[in-house]
């Protein structure tokens, strides 16, 4: 990777040897060589331009909020997308860009009284995160509301996918299966309802998470997602694994479905405290549980 050369083509800013665990609320994680921040899609079509043709590894960063990286050096480009961050309302109707933060953007739906994103007041990654993942919460995600979705296509062709097209399931979405295409900004179709009433749902789930999840130590929430008719955490917490630890990374006491990093964890011991935790699962209750966080090397 010459950086030099990828400075000469004015890609946005450019960040070298960046620290990892300043990107992911893991707080884990080892350097990366090479981080950019396009302003503009002419910006990013010149850099995964240039990413392709000299075959360079790369990875489009939201909030970190769903990743764990190695402890070794992460030999490529990461890609922010925070500057893509135009938000408009009109009706019912919200078109918001990709780097913006989904938290911020539930507030800011609320309190113009539309309804249907409490769901995400508390989900800490960006929309484009937001959008890849199919992030949910309370029996409710993002494929419920989303009208369509701006992409960069492989071969450099600016489409909108629409809901069905996005193929939205538990989880799931186009994006994830399509790892080519990036999400540029979305249209969400919401409703409109009591600003008082959708405020006060959103402070009383507040309430409920702060009594009921680590929030004040790093984590990357929920470990892995609930079996049909299950509770993960449930199932970590009858192995007898609250409070078990590898390194300063550990299950949550509070909640088992949880892993938080007590202070300058290794990502490595996160990782093999989960997959310790799977394969214990696995073993005792014939269960496959699903990793809901991503391992990027």
């Amino acid at each position: 990777m010459n950086i030099k050369e990828i400075k000469k083509l004015k890609v946005g800013k450019i960040i070298e040897n960046i620290d990892l665990k300043e990107y992911t609320t893991y707080k884990a994680g080892g350097k990366g060589r090479l981080l950019v921040i396009p302003s503009s899609v002419e910006q990013l079509m010149r850099l995964i331009d240039y990413i392709k043709t000299n075959n360079i590894k790369y990875k489009v960063l939201g909030n970190g909020s769903n990743l764990l990286f190695s402890d070794e050096l992460y030999d490529g480009i990461l890609i922010k997308l925070d500057s893509f961050n135009d938000i408009d309302i009109t009706g019912k109707e919200i078109r918001v860009g990709a780097g913006f933060s989904l938290i911020k953007l539930a507030l800011i739906a609320a309190r113009n009284g539309l309804t249907g994103l409490e769901f995400a007041s508390g989900i800490p990654g960006t929309v484009g995160g937001a959008i890849y993942m199919n992030a949910g919460a309370y029996k409710s995600d993002m494929g419920y509301i989303v009208k369509s979705v701006k992409v960069l296509t492989p071969n450099f062709e600016i489409k909108e996918l629409s809901n069905k097209q996005m193929n939205y399931h538990y989880r799931t979405s186009f994006l994830q299966n399509n790892p080519g295409y990036i999400c540029l900004e979305t249209t969400l179709k919401l409703q409109y309802g009591n600003k008082e009433t959708i405020l006060a749902v959103i402070r009383d789930r507040k309430k409920r998470r702060l009594e009921s999840q680590p929030l004040e130590f790093p984590s990357a929430g929920s470990v892995f997602r609930n079996p049909t008719d299950m509770y993960a955490g449930k199932l970590i917490e009858d192995l007898g694994y609250k409070g078990k630890k590898i390194g300063n990374a550990m299950v949550s006491e509070k909640h088992a479905n949880f892993i938080i990093n007590t202070g300058n964890a290794k990502a490595n011991d996160i990782r093999k405290l989960i997959l310790e935790i799977r394969d214990k699962v696995k073993e005792k209750y014939d269960i496959e549980l699903k990793i809901e966080q991503e391992f990027v090397d």
